[in-house]
């Protein structure tokens, strides 16, 4: 079946398609990761946005019932240069293509990804739409310009939880992101430590790997909705708050900062991604729409406070203005491709942030110490009352 991408500057690209018919409209982005296409798909964080990835062959392993970040794909689309027809893994069980229709997502092979990422750098990320339909391409093109686009818009409210949960309350969801090859072959993965400290986790996309590393350092988490208010919040007497990452737009977000705003002071606080941008909200500070983005797995952050340099996975389309920020918050850390803001801490308040994902699923895990960090300022914030 024939598939057109169409952006909102006029480029047409044909091709063919390579999951459900139909048409999608979203914010085309795009993603440097060789691999992890099932989890960046299911990762909420790509509510409304159509996916580039970079790597020219997508889909050589296939897809399994493991390696998801939630519970469905949000991305609105998928463009590829090539869709590998076979899968080869011992853990797949179904191709991408076929994971792709019986999830309704529409994509597209057959585009020049190479030259596409180059528009959207020099351009800027764009709206788009990618469809299988019996257009014209300048069709496509009006459609695409007149979808509202993400900024301004909260989809938060449609991938946040509907109610309130405890996260792997039977100790049987975190340590199965080891594989059972990995367990057969070594006894100690898949063991969890006892649960130490009770959190809530504030959702506004979160990942299930980000639920899984929080368990893995004996905190259990309540997951619960990002409408829910600060007292409602602590009234449950958390040792700890957990920010999550999420979709589009933090200015949007309002009643989020107010929630924030609340418990800063009261309990230990760490925000990833989109968690980071909403303390930045709640410290008084702005945040601003990149021009394309950090999305994939290779991205250089700097520790200012010890220079230390490390390899990190990214996904966000907005950035905290460090310059709105008041004089008691410090940025800790840069992007040392464009020097913007990748982690910051309240010198007074228990609360500390990064923009991009220590849980990774896909990507490096240099990051990973931060939820041990995490648990330490827990346990001094006790130790302190």
């Amino acid at each position: 079946m024939k598939a057109i991408l169409a952006l909102e500057d006029g480029t047409v690209w044909p091709g063919r398609s390579i999951g459900a018919p139909g048409a999608r409209l979203g914010e085309v982005v795009f993603n440097t990761s060789m691999t992890g296409y099932q989890e960046i798909l299911t990762d909420p964080s790509y509510k409304g946005q159509i996916i580039t990835m970079t790597y020219p062959e997508i889909g050589n392993y296939g897809v399994n019932d493991v390696d998801v970040e939630s519970w469905t794909v949000h991305a609105s689309g998928l463009v590829v240069r090539q869709l590998s027809p076979l899968a080869s893994n011992f853990r797949g069980t179904k191709t991408l293509g076929d994971y792709l229709r019986d999830n309704g997502v529409v994509g597209i092979e057959g585009v020049d990804t190479r030259a596409l990422t180059k528009k959207l750098r020099v351009s800027g990320a764009m709206k788009g739409l990618i469809t299988t339909e019996e257009i014209t391409a300048a069709d496509a093109v009006r459609r695409a310009r007149e979808w509202p686009g993400i900024v301004g818009v909260d989809t938060v409210r449609e991938v946040t939880c509907r109610q309130p949960y405890q996260w792997d309350a039977d100790g049987q969801d975190s340590p199965a992101w080891h594989d059972d090859y990995q367990r057969a072959s070594n006894s100690a993965l898949g063991k969890l430590p006892p649960v130490k400290f009770n959190i809530v986790a504030i959702d506004c996309g979160i990942k299930y790997n980000i639920l899984r590393r929080l368990r893995e350092q004996g905190l259990a988490s309540t997951v619960v909705p990002a409408a829910t208010s600060a007292a409602e919040i602590l009234a449950r007497r958390p040792d700890g708050v957990f920010l999550a990452n999420g979709p589009g737009d933090p200015a949007a977000l309002t009643y989020v900062h107010e929630t924030v705003r609340g418990l800063l002071g009261q309990v230990p606080l760490f925000g990833i991604c989109l968690g980071h941008q909403m303390l930045a909200h709640a410290y008084g500070g702005r945040t601003f729409k990149l021009k394309f983005g950090h999305r994939g797995g290779n991205q250089p952050v700097q520790d200012l406070r010890d220079g230390k340099v490390t390899i990190t996975a990214q996904n966000h389309g907005f950035a905290v203005d460090p310059d709105s920020l008041p004089a008691d918050v410090e940025v800790t850390h840069i992007n040392l491709n464009d020097g913007t803001c990748e982690g910051m801490r309240h010198k007074k308040f228990n609360a500390f942030s990064v923009q991009y994902h220590p849980e990774a699923a896909p990507g490096p895990h240099d990051a990973n110490y931060f939820f041990a960090e995490f648990r330490k300022e827990i346990e001094r914030s006790k130790e302190t009352r």
